[in-house]
């Protein structure tokens, strides 16, 4: 039985107390009371602890109410808590030991097992398993294992490295320079803290807040309420600041788009090369001897550009892009090992 229907005058008056309580601190209230001898006494009061979810939807309806601005309500919902609402996170409630930590470079949190090569990620992931890409540091060469993987992590690199930039324009949870990772490429061990892991061994990582956990550990999946929008709408309303995207593909581009960018804020032009299929190309062209073999380079990099570039345009339909011309760094687009400079030489 509730306590509406065993004590309903007390649970009137409760009610009462609550709403005049909300009122008075415009905020939602987490209170405790006792009743005795049908007698209502009221302990104590303090504003309630809310999953990202619940503060947006208690900002929005108190709006609806009167009870506060919509200045305040977009005030207090905090924005780092958005990341809650648009990529997955470790379910709260769920038991985990981190094993070590890095850099949060992309949010979002992801199980999987760990694949320690780009193909073997792209092969495991068509066959519908979830994976780990881990590797020292990330290079061009493993973007279609970025793409197939779940999460990404690296024992090497910072907020700006290849995996953290590449990983947060996928929107694929990172975490880079993980010091307590070791891999031992002759054994194909892994190494994270004072564990030793193998090739397919089942790991959880939470770009968030860079931490790395061993097996799957539950997670909540995003959802987009619509008091999501509602509050957007009012934050569009109430800000001076126009936001603008970090784009250099069509798909980031069309995305950025979606989410309200205003435009292109930087184009990095070297960014438009990494996909497999130019960086052969790219590689060539850095590696010619004589500019004969450099031209005949650029000569089939400049319709792959010039098609992104009029993508780019149409998406934005008018809206400002800034385009920073060709600054390569060599070492995002030469690749790593021994090998694989081998074959580039």
């Amino acid at each position: 039985a509730s306590m509406e229907e065993e004590m309903p005058e007390v649970f009137a008056q409760l009610d009462a107390v609550r709403g005049k309580l909300e009122r008075h601190y415009g905020d939602m209230q987490d209170l405790e009371f006792t009743v005795e001898k049908q007698k209502l006494y009221m302990l104590q009061t303090r504003s309630g602890k809310r999953t990202a979810e619940a503060a947006l939807r208690i900002a929005v309806e108190m709006a609806d109410e009167g009870l506060i601005s919509k200045a305040e309500a977009v005030g207090r919902v905090n924005p780092d808590s958005l990341d809650q609402l648009l990529h997955p996170t470790l379910d709260p409630d769920a038991e985990r030991v981190c094993l070590a930590r890095g850099l949060p470079a992309s949010p979002g949190a992801a199980s999987g097992t760990i694949a320690l090569t780009a193909d073997e990620a792209e092969a495991r992931a068509a066959k519908g398993e979830a994976v780990i890409l881990v590797r020292v540091e990330t290079s061009p060469e493993d973007i279609h294992g970025m793409h197939a993987a779940a999460g990404i992590l690296t024992a090497r690199g910072g907020m700006t490295s290849h995996a953290a930039v590449v990983a947060r324009g996928m929107g694929r949870p990172c975490v880079s320079g993980a010091g307590d990772v070791r891999i031992d490429p002759a054994t194909g061990a892994v190494f994270i803290g004072s564990n030793e892991f193998k090739d397919g061994d089942l790991i959880t990582i939470d770009g968030g807040v860079g931490e790395i956990y061993e097996g799957e550990i539950a997670k909540i999946q995003p959802r987009l309420s619509g008091a999501f929008e509602v509050l957007m709408g009012w934050a569009d309303g109430l800000r001076r600041m126009k936001v603008r995207t970090n784009a250099e593909t069509p798909a980031d581009a069309r995305m950025a788009r979606e989410f309200g960018a205003e435009g292109i804020g930087l184009c990095r032009t070297e960014h438009m090369f990494f996909d497999a299929d130019r960086i052969i190309t790219m590689r060539e062209m850095i590696m010619a001897t004589d500019t004969a073999g450099r031209q005949a380079a650029l000569d089939r990099l400049l319709p792959m550009q010039r098609r992104d570039f009029i993508e780019l345009f149409e998406i934005m339909s008018g809206l400002p892009v800034t385009i920073r011309l060709l600054d390569p760094p060599l070492h995002e687009f030469l690749p790593h090992s021994d090998a694989e400079l081998a074959d580039v030489a």
